[in-house]
């Protein structure tokens, strides 16, 4: 290079990925990212920013979406490192989920690092960021049952033969369920998927729900939405314990612990941020005395209490 040549900074290819999370669909971000691809263009020298949605995913069953979320990564981070001719790791990614979505986030992140030929091998696809928003990383507050508890109660009475079958396949309940009463529509008309086939995982799969105590309280907060609108007692069986197997995780609280524990990990050892943003509802006496949350917090003194942040920025 002559004196009189100068080097042009080399373009910073940027990949914002959203997960959506449980029950939610393309829709639920919004204009959000195409706001956040329009400011951060404008405000990061020589960027190319683009972000993008995971496309739906159905949240049922194990969470080996996991494994499609990590697929598709990969086809979208080759294509893009192809178009821009910078070489493997030159597009860097950040996954920003929301509730559940944060979940399959961590784990794909997680996965990546785990999978590397070394110990020494960078990280690709290059991910240097791990963003979430109200993400249950340590389960969710009891208050959220508690409040879904109160709300099954106006289903009651449409929702009797629902809960009752229900609890005989968690407990011994003897179902009372007649034709007429099965035939019923669904007070919420919600229509439910059809049953598919759970995907196999090669990177195994998650432990199935322990759908013991916990679940009858939310099998009456779902009942009279989600179960009673189908037709027979098995499909609707079938539909209400796949998304419960999917929810079910949020119990199983070494998982979470672990999870957490390998996040920190990932941003201390290989400089993946991770963050994780969570609403703090003010209290509204004389109903609620204190302010409130949607996901259990880590105790104040946890080495991981520092990557949650209060999001300041809400509407109900």
């Amino acid at each position: 290079m002559s004196n009189l040549e100068v080097a042009l900074p080399q373009e910073i290819n940027i990949l914002i990925v959203f997960i959506h999370g449980f029950k939610g669909n393309d829709d639920t971000f919004a204009k959000f990212p195409e706001r956040l691809q329009h400011t951060l263009s404008q405000s990061i020298p020589s960027s190319k920013v683009e972000c993008i949605v995971f496309p739906a995913y159905e949240t049922k069953g194990d969470l080996a979406t996991v494994i499609r979320l990590a697929d598709w990564l990969t086809t979208i981070t080759v294509n893009r490192e192809v178009a821009s001719g910078g070489g493997a790791g030159k597009v860097r990614i950040v996954l920003c989920g929301h509730s559940m979505g944060g979940l399959l986030a961590a784990d794909s992140l997680l996965e990546f690092l785990k999978t590397r030929p070394d110990q020494e091998a960078p990280l690709w696809p290059n991910i240097v960021a791990c963003i979430a928003f109200d993400t249950p990383y340590l389960g969710l507050h009891p208050s959220v049952f508690k409040n879904s508890a109160a709300q099954a109660v106006e289903y009651a009475t449409t929702a009797h033969t629902a809960v009752t079958g229900l609890l005989t396949a968690f407990g011994g309940w003897k179902a009372t369920s007649t034709t007429n009463q099965a035939q019923r529509k669904s007070v919420a008309a919600i229509t439910a998927p059809p049953a598919t086939q759970p995907a196999t995982s090669a990177w195994g799969r998650w432990a199935p729900a322990a759908i013991a105590a916990g679940s009858a309280l939310a099998a009456g907060a779902a009942a009279g939405g989600l179960y009673y609108q189908r037709d027979t007692l098995g499909e609707g069986y079938k539909w209400f314990a796949d998304h419960m197997k999917y929810v079910g995780t949020l119990w199983n609280e070494e998982s979470l612990k672990r999870r957490l524990e390998a996040l920190a990990d990932a941003q201390e050892q290989h400089g993946v941020v991770f963050r994780t943003f969570y609403t703090l509802v003010p209290a509204t006496p004389p109903a609620h005395l204190h302010p409130r949350t949607f996901v259990v917090l880590p105790p104040q003194s946890s080495r991981t209490r520092p990557y949650f942040r209060i999001n300041e920025r809400w509407v109900l």
